[in-house]
């Protein structure tokens, strides 16, 4: 009998990136730029990149990648993990299943409406920049959305993730990747917000009309879904959350409660420039006061924190994983050979076809460099002088880098928040990527188009 063949484990892919990775050190020139300290960023030097000696990657550096790839991203890991613990006290008190029996009772037959009203909101805060790592906290309430409106959970992660990227991949209003990106190219920051919101809003109808179409194509009949015969990996298969539970006051304060927790630290955001420390924080606070509201006896409260934690090792460690790659070309001297290879590409094209390759570039390079801000530190110092002498304007090169860096977010596997969110759902990233794939290709098609457009038009200022 033969045996049926198997797509590779997320954990198979990101080795055997790794392993390309650490074979390109011996194959591609050792590079680096000139970089100069400012206020507010480390800025590469435009021209200044010069080859330096080899430093190619031997068989023990491979597996050093990996430790250092996972202290590296320690505090998402752990951020992780202290979400999937603090999610499992609060699922515990039943309070979420009584909100989403709630949400749908007053959304009876309108799942779409629901899943409409969700998807705005997130994409709202992705434009601000709000829920790019947070959204991991909310996948869980995806799958329970899903789950209840009976599709699977590739339309919970979708909800939570893809309503939330699909506004970051534009951010008009996110000062760390957008801002940070104007300001390296010296442009007035948040300029061009009005072509950028409609840009924003045409991501947004076109992933919600996505949704919609595969939403009803599964409910219409299950077998067509990528996770058909097991819709919800992570969800025993006879669990049902129970239609006849009452929203009680218990479940109203946990939930306020939890709002609560999210609300400051968003304000801390904003406020003092809070990170992934505070909010898992944030996240045990949350845990705590939820065991206080609910009774939960301490033992209890460890117990139910542990049972929601250990689900999630899987892909809490997978985010090390992924970072371990980047580890692995930063310690090979070869990320700056790479963007001077782009950059070399880029050269002999002009304008509007110009600003496709950078767009294009970067898609490609976030890859390797998913940090958003990051991203912006590296290319827009070369992708300034390129858009002037290609006759780009700069606003251009910044959407270029932007949507660059937003757009292919949402399949590449070295991307922590994207594999943490797919671990959190159980959803293999193989499956993920052939749901994903076609609204990427769709994504990239509409961004070529309104960058050539902004080129046509001038799209100011310089």
């Amino acid at each position: 009998m033969k045996k049926k063949f198997a797509l590779p484990d997320a954990y198979v892919i990101l080795f055997i990136i790794l392993a390309l990775a650490a074979v390109l050190t011996w194959v591609v020139p050792a590079g680096e730029y000139e970089r100069q300290e400012t206020d507010s960023a480390t800025i590469v030097v435009p021209g200044s990149y010069s080859q330096i000696d080899s430093s190619s990657a031997g068989l023990l550096d491979v597996f050093l990648a990996i430790q250092e790839g996972m202290v590296a991203a320690a505090p998402l890991i752990f951020l992780v993990l202290i979400i999937g613990g603090s999610f499992a006290v609060i699922e515990s008190t039943g309070a979420i299943d009584a909100l989403i029996l709630k949400t749908i009772e007053k959304t009876k037959n309108k799942e779409l409406v629901l899943i409409a009203g969700v998807m705005i909101l997130f994409s709202i805060f992705g434009a601000l920049g709000i829920v790019v790592n947070a959204v991991i906290a909310f996948i869980p309430i995806g799958i329970i959305l899903a789950r209840s409106m009976k599709f699977d959970a590739i339309v919970g992660v979708s909800i939570i993730y893809l309503g939330a990227y699909s506004g970051f991949a534009t951010a008009f209003l996110d000062p760390l990747t957008t801002g940070t990106a104007q300001q390296i190219a010296e442009l007035p920051i948040f300029s061009g917000v009005g072509y950028r919101v409609v840009i924003f809003s045409t991501i947004v109808l076109v992933t919600m009309l996505y949704i919609f179409w595969y939403a009803k194509k599964i409910q219409k009949d299950p077998s067509k879904g990528v996770l058909s015969g097991n819709p919800f990996p992570k969800v025993d298969k006879d669990a049902e959350v129970d239609g006849n539970k009452e929203m009680t006051l218990i479940h109203k304060l946990v939930l306020l409660w939890l709002a609560v927790g999210i609300g400051i630290y968003v304000y801390g955001v904003f406020q003092h420039q809070w990170g992934l420390n505070e909010m898992a924080a944030i996240f045990l606070v949350i845990a705590v006061g939820t065991a206080l509201i609910d009774r939960i006896t301490p033992n209890n409260l460890v117990a139910e924190f542990f049972n929601g934690a250990k689900g999630l090792v899987y892909g809490a460690l997978i985010i090390g994983m992924a970072r371990s790659i980047v580890v692995i070309l930063e310690n090979g001297k070869i990320l700056d050979t790479i963007v001077e290879g782009m950059a070399m590409l880029m050269t002999p094209f002009t304008s509007a076809t110009g600003a496709v390759v950078m767009f294009i570039a970067n898609e490609l390079f976030n890859f390797l460099v998913t940090s958003g801000s990051g991203q912006a530190v590296i290319v827009m110092p070369i992708m300034t002088p390129l858009a002037d002498i290609m006759e780009v304007p700069r606003q251009v090169a910044v959407q270029a880098y932007k949507m660059g860096d937003g757009f292919t977010n949402i399949i590449t596997p070295t991307s922590g928040v994207l594999m943490a969110c797919l671990a959190v759902a159980g959803v293999p990233w193989t499956k993920w990527a052939k749901f994903v794939a076609p609204l990427l290709l769709i994504w990239t098609v509409l961004g070529a188009i309104f960058l050539m457009i902004g080129v046509w038009m001038g799209w100011g200022p310089f």
